[in-house]
């Protein structure tokens, strides 16, 4: 009950505040329409994966076609993600987990994003609604559009995705507030529709500060705290653990001189819940920063996150979907230091093709309540992932995933741009 009204207010509150077209935008509106194609190529070389064992291994990694067409009051904003056909059996990634694959990042649904919505103002107040299949307004940005090619370990700690969704925001002065009601099941595979039933059984709250409008050397800060109440996300059909999360995030990206630079630091926090009672707690805290001058770029990430260890299936990848409270075995600790740096962009046409490269230094430990050893089941504390690849992209750079409207009006600078057409003032990398 309480869930449903949360959308249900979502929805009024946005409506009460005029999101609407007027006649005057009507009439002067104009219609922009943007693209995007890319994808990675990507080596990795992965050192005690499950047995001990050292592997390598190369695939095409997030192949997308993203389409974006917006007026005065209208946006569409759709993202294909091609990784089921290309990462079926997942991306070697020691420590990543979620939707039944562990030590392997698993392909995202082919419908990543597909949202559309409406905004105006009101006096000092802006307001949006948007509503399809995409991002919860919960946490940080998508590891998509960061620095990493390879995902963290928190990455279903700080944010919830692939839902059908409707989000309510608005925007005054330094203040931002996002508000979401949605469907609580995980994809099950990247075909998998979400089930409308569920609609509007989870509920989400996102409130941001802008620095600018604060103080004006803070330009590019903001402050963003969530929190989420998601019904069974591992098991479709809604029997399962619920989850309550929370997070608290400071992120900074601008131009500065003749760089781009971009730092974020978040916590965040999921406690599986049965019928009212804390089960399991897990924690992550991380910060990562990337500057750049032009094409040529550094970023490193320091991260220590909370994993759930389930029984694994004949494929040591792999655990069993749906999961179960008596499926966990205890949770283990991850601490990776990774570093990364882009080389000169090679320009083919209107295609752009960026070389980088990536380390990363893993240790797993156990807490006093996990029964799964990672020693014995690795071979080894601590790991090692060597990542060496190619992004290929062309069209306009996607933006931050996640923030719709108003929201995404905020004065940032993503670190992702796809092309210099379109690139902030002091270039980019990582694209």
């Amino acid at each position: 009950m309480t869930s449903r009204r949360t959308f249900e207010a979502t929805l009024l509150t946005a409506l009460l505040l005029g999101c609407t077209p007027t006649p005057a935008r009507t009439q002067a509106s104009s219609v922009t329409f943007s693209g995007t194609v890319s994808a990675i190529g990507l080596l990795t070389h992965a050192t005690g994966t499950p047995q001990g064992r050292s592997l390598t291994e190369a695939y095409l990694t997030q192949p997308i076609l993203g389409a974006e067409l917006r007026s005065s009051w209208f946006e569409f904003v759709g993202l294909l993600n091609l990784e089921g056909l290309t990462l079926s059996r997942g991306e070697l990634d020691v420590g990543a987990w979620g939707e039944g694959y562990v030590d392997r990042r698993h392909p995202h649904a082919y419908a990543h994003e597909l949202m559309a919505g409406i905004w105006s103002s009101r006096g000092p107040i802006v307001a949006s609604i948007y509503a399809g299949r995409g991002f919860v307004p919960f946490g940080s940005d998508d590891p998509m559009v960061r620095p990493f090619v390879s995902y963290p370990v928190d990455h279903h700690l700080a944010q919830i995705l692939e839902r059908l969704v409707i989000v309510g925001a608005l925007r005054g002065g330094p203040v931002v507030v996002e508000t979401a009601g949605f469907d609580g099941d995980e994809p099950v595979d990247p075909s998998a529709a979400p089930l409308a039933r569920r609609f509007g059984d989870s509920w989400a709250i996102r409130g941001t500060l802008l620095g600018e409008r604060l103080f004006s050397p803070l330009a590019g800060a903001e402050l963003a705290m969530s929190y989420a109440n998601v019904k069974s996300p591992e098991y479709r059909e809604g029997f399962g653990l619920d989850q309550r999360k929370s997070h608290l995030g400071v992120r900074w990206s601008g131009p500065s001189g003749s760089f781009t630079r971009y730092a974020l630091l978040e916590a965040a926090r999921t406690v599986d819940v049965d019928r009212g009672r804390d089960l399991y707690t897990f924690d992550a805290l991380l910060s990562e920063a990337a500057i750049c001058r032009g094409d040529v770029g550094i970023a490193a990430r320091w991260e220590r996150s909370d994993r759930p260890e389930e029984e694994r299936l004949l494929d040591l990848f792999r655990v069993a979907r749906p999961a179960t409270d008596l499926s966990i075995l205890g949770v283990t600790e991850w601490t990776t230091l990774s570093a990364a740096a882009t080389l000169p962009v090679l320009s083919i046409a209107v295609a752009r093709a960026a070389p980088f490269v990536e380390v990363a230094h893993i240790s797993a430990h156990r807490t006093s309540a996990a029964v799964f050893d990672p020693m014995r089941f690795y071979g080894s504390d601590f790991m090692w992932r060597f990542s060496a690849g190619v992004r290929v992209a062309a069209g306009h750079a996607h933006g931050r995933m996640g923030r719709y409207g108003v929201a995404s009006a905020a004065p940032v600078v993503p670190m992702r741009q796809i092309s210099h057409e379109h690139a902030p003032v002091g270039g980019s990398c990582f694209s």
